[in-house]
């Protein structure tokens, strides 16, 4: 750990951070690099292809994107994400992929110091989060080079390290080293604190200084431990003027809530399967694998149980041509391993014999309980009950974000504060030019938090923040 770093966890200075950023992933990376002065502009010789979007930037040449009106320069985009400044951010950056095009990236980056604005980036993991969890060899959902940060293409990055897309798309454990690499390339070590974990935010107003001063900004307290190698735990405490949330959603796996599942062999990540295989605990002669879910997550266990052999029960509640299925909305040429899955859970339902030995689909099963003999209790479409030994369970049906380090665990920021807080159906309510959140001042949201899914497009998230963050800096008084 840097001393910069150590100073800023140390028992604290009385002058409080600009920003603090909890989560390392890519979100946290990108708002990392353009709070360290990293600002984008539109290069003199560029021409957008989309007209509109040309002429707005034409009426204000040799100005950074982040002094411009997000607003008006992303009003009329259109694309797979529900968030203008997430659109416009990907348009400029991508100009023309949706359509097949190679346009290049019409911007080009200056790293201006003086318009950097001290901050500290807490992770559990090492840059890049959640993604250095994945097991290295999945493949990523998202061509590989959507999954690429400023100013350092995926493609650029593997060339380098000799290494190749695989149907243009790279592997979690590639894109886990290129994260770890870009904030060393970048510069922006010094922001990182990784094997932080963070127990609680809490904020509130701060008295003026003095008879009629004006400080109306809230201050943050964020409280937390890092774990050393020796796994001792060194506590901190700082203060912030802004915090931005980016831990993503896959820190709290959903549960089905069943008699059972809290039991020594059932499990809610992939890893556990790759443990026992390793183990020796699941093989060829074991009992199945029972894996839930009708997921991405569940056909990656599959993809992986069959690599090695190991027989698999795959359960799922909805049936196989459920419309709303992923499988039914990725194209075939891209994804033929995903597709292959969808196909054995059509063919291989208990009913119907098929070539897939070792695989048995249950879709419309609801799973009822599971026994400490490792016994799994179904109840099929014809309400009947079915058992079945098991060798270990993975329930892959999705995660939450964990907020419980926020007063009430963050369910007065959601759109629906009466609704479980949740990515896909009732995210973080911002300011979507922003990202700040409607309900506080200073708390910023990004990323899934903020209903941006995709690696993609989190980085518009980052522009909104910082461009928000800048202004704020550029009205405090000298």
């Amino acid at each position: 750990m840097s001393n910069r770093r150590k100073d800023h966890l140390g028992a604290s200075s009385s002058e409080p951070l600009p920003v603090i950023i909890i989560g390392n992933g890519p979100s946290g990376i990108c708002l990392s690099y353009l709070l360290s002065g990293y600002t984008p502009y539109v290069r003199p010789d560029a021409v957008h292809p989309h007209p509109l979007l040309q002429r707005k930037l034409s009426e204000a040449p040799g100005v950074s994107i982040m002094d411009q009106d997000l607003d008006y320069l992303s009003e009329g985009l259109e694309g797979r994400c529900q968030s203008p400044v997430a659109l416009l951010f990907d348009t400029l950056l991508r100009p023309d992929t949706d359509f097949g095009g190679s346009v290049e990236s019409i911007l080009t980056w200056r790293h201006q110091k003086e318009r950097a604005i001290p901050h500290l980036v807490l992770g559990r993991n090492p840059p890049g989060g959640a993604w250095h969890s994945i097991e290295g060899s999945m493949v990523t959902l998202s061509q590989g080079e959507w999954m690429g940060l400023p100013d350092l293409q995926v493609k650029d990055w593997m060339c380098k390290k000799r290494r190749g897309l695989r149907n243009s798309r790279a592997t979690a454990g590639d894109i886990a080293h290129y994260y770890r690499d870009y904030v060393i390339r970048k510069g922006l070590s010094h922001n990182f604190v990784s094997s932080a974990t963070v127990t609680a935010v809490e904020w509130g107003t701060p008295k003026p200084s003095s008879p009629g001063a004006r400080d109306p900004s809230p201050l943050f307290q964020v409280s937390g431990f890092v774990t050393a190698e020796d796994q001792s735990q060194q506590p901190f405490s700082l203060h912030a003027r802004n915090v931005v949330l980016a831990t993503g959603t896959s820190d709290s796996p959903a549960c089905l809530g069943i008699p059972g599942e809290g039991l020594p062999f059932v499990h809610h990540d992939l890893s556990a399967l790759e443990a026992a295989t390793r183990a020796g605990t699941v093989s060829p002669s074991s009992d199945p694998v029972l894996i839930i879910g009708a997921g991405l997550s569940a056909a990656d266990a599959v993809l992986y149980a069959r690599h090695y052999g190991v027989p698999v029960i795959h359960a799922s509640r909805r049936p196989v041509d459920d419309p709303g299925l992923v499988f039914n909305q990725l194209p075939k040429m891209l994804y033929p391993e995903y597709h292959k899955v969808h196909q054995m859970m059509r063919e291989r339902s208990i009913l119907s014999p098929s070539p897939y030995e070792g695989y048995r689909s249950l879709p419309e099963h609801q799973l009822l309980l599971l026994k400490e003999d490792r016994q799994a209790v179904f109840r099929d479409p014809q309400g009947l009950q079915k058992v079945f030994g098991v060798a270990l369970v993975l329930l892959l049906i999705g995660s939450h974000p964990d907020l419980s380090f926020l007063p009430g665990a963050g369910a007065d920021l959601a759109v629906d504060p009466d609704q479980p807080l949740s990515a896909k159906r009732n995210p973080v309510d911002v300011d979507p030019f922003t990202y700040q959140s409607i309900h506080q001042e200073g708390l910023y949201a990004m990323g899934p938090l903020a209903g941006d899914n995709f690696v993609r497009f989190v980085q518009g998230g980052a522009l909104a923040v910082a461009s928000s963050l800048l202004r704020k800096e550029a009205r405090k008084p000298p």
